[in-house]
């Protein structure tokens, strides 16, 4: 039965009536005592549920969210190959940072025993591109069933991104000590061509071959040294030295012989 029936039905002396009434007292004190103490500390659970949603839901939003890209590849999906049984071919693939940070990449394979890439690995300034080039051997086929195999190969290709502080040097052991940040750029497959029919996609891998093969003689070349230039203070040194030799000469045609 609710406590205001009890309080109000209760019809014995006027010291248990005291007594109810002291009760009471206390007891909504206590009540009230508690509450605040709990507004205080914080302990609504009503207000952790707000201040808790903003963040869940952020969460859950990112997790939904694409990841954005840090590199242009070209191709996008696909690494062209021409198919020369019992040789090691060529692919091409250029590699464009789109960010305004500096990137690390580096290529992984499915095949590491006959793939192998130049440079496995590089770090990009913003706006900084190169064309990579992926060396392959392929196997000689025994039979028909086993080039229609080859030209479906299952050989794969994973480009990893990393965002990296300032200009470094890239050593490989970057996605080692920050893998938690590093990203999956895009899975490549590989499709091989026939080098006897004519195919854009062939005259173009043809293309950034010839183009990767250049940017590599530029690099090996020595920096070419610039030409000395004489500085603000190695001017006036000669000026005055001109100067000097003027005032000498004026000075012996003056006193003339003795």
């Amino acid at each position: 039965m609710p406590f205001w029936q009890t309080a109000g039905n209760a019809t014995t002396s006027s010291s248990s009536s005291s007594s109810s009434n002291t009760n009471s007292s206390s007891t909504s004190s206590s009540s009230l005592n508690s509450t605040a103490h709990h507004n205080r500390a914080g302990d609504d659970p009503n207000q952790q549920n707000h201040g808790e949603l903003p963040g869940a839901v952020s969460l859950v939003a990112k997790s939904l969210l694409p990841t954005r890209r840090r590199l242009k590849l070209d191709p996008a999906s696909k690494l062209y190959f021409p198919y020369e049984p019992g040789k090691q071919v060529k692919s091409a693939i250029g590699i464009k940072n789109i960010c305004k940070s500096h990137i690390a990449f580096k290529f992984q394979t499915t095949a590491p025993k006959s793939c192998y890439m130049r440079p496995p690995g590089a770090i990009l300034a913003p706006g900084e591109s190169l064309i990579a080039t992926v060396f392959k051997f392929v196997e000689p086929p025994e039979n028909i069933i086993e080039r229609q195999l080859d030209l479906k190969s299952r050989v794969k290709f994973k480009i990893m991104s990393l965002k990296v502080k300032g200009e470094m040097e890239y050593v490989p052991e970057l996605f080692d000590d920050m893998k938690d940040q590093a990203a999956v750029e895009q899975i490549l497959r590989v499709v091989f061509l026939d080098p006897e029919s004519p195919n854009p996609a062939l005259q173009k891998l043809n293309r950034q071959l010839a183009e990767a093969e250049a940017e590599l003689e530029n690099r090996k070349k020595p920096p070419e040294e610039p030409a000395p230039r004489p500085t603000g203070e190695g001017l006036v040194i000669d000026e005055w030295k001109e100067r000097r030799e003027r005032y000498l000469a004026q000075q012996q045609v003056e006193v003339g012989p003795v």
